[in-house]
């Protein structure tokens, strides 16, 4: 475990380079960067010799601590400089399920336009609005739960991202079954454009539900 000075130090070396990299350039040539980034590819190499989904997820949320002070200095700091470390993270904050530490890289991340590493082969929007939708819906079919805030959160961060229809189409349909117990009107308009993006998405018979539901709460419904 890290001692508060050694928190301390990382957390101001890391906003220290941060702020030293201006916004289009990257974060090569800083030494807590370049730690960092050794640190990431010795993680990886660990990560892909292990062959269980599973497994990978329970690594990542043991390492994911080691990048905290990292992470906090950076967005403390940060002027949009391309940092392949807190992409990463963000990536592995989602897998491991900490959903509000990945939205806090998420909005720095899109809003100043970085990029994921080449392994990852789909934009950054892409990701965050995919993988966030299908930890949703996986939550929904186990009969769990999911913040439907997270969900709006991530539609607003990606709402003007050139992505795949089928992809934003999971993220609405995601959203549509968030709200669709407190908001129900907004969720049939979310299961409506689910369905405009892809046919094949599955609300069908969401939609018909929801429209016999909020039909039946009017003034004079059945």
């Amino acid at each position: 475990m890290k001692s508060p000075a050694q928190a301390h130090f990382e957390r101001v070396s890391a906003a220290k380079a941060a702020a030293a990299a201006a916004p289009g350039e990257t974060m090569e040539g800083s030494s807590r960067y370049e730690l960092m980034l050794a640190k990431l590819a010795a993680d990886r190499r660990r990560l892909k010799a292990i062959q269980s989904v599973q497994q990978k997820i329970a690594v990542k949320a043991e390492l994911l601590p080691e990048y905290t002070e990292y992470v906090d200095g950076v967005l403390t700091t940060g002027r949009g400089a391309q940092d392949d470390v807190l992409v990463t993270v963000m990536v592995w904050r989602i897998d491991a399920g900490d959903f509000a530490g990945a939205l806090a890289i998420a909005g720095y991340a899109l809003t100043y336009g970085l990029t994921l590493p080449d392994q990852y082969e789909r934009s950054l929007a892409t990701v965050v609005a995919e993988q966030f939708a299908d930890a949703a819906l996986a939550a929904f079919a186990a009969g769990d739960g999911f913040a439907a805030d997270q969900l709006e959160r991530v539609a607003d961060l990606t709402a003007t991202a050139d992505m795949h229809d089928q992809v934003r189409a999971k993220l609405c349909k995601a959203l549509g079954y968030a709200l669709q117990d407190t908001a129900p009107a907004i969720a049939l308009a979310h299961l409506r454009r689910a369905l405009v993006l892809n046919e094949r998405v599955g609300v069908k018979k969401d939609i018909d539900r929801l429209e016999k539901l909020i039909e039946a709460a009017q003034p004079g419904g059945q």
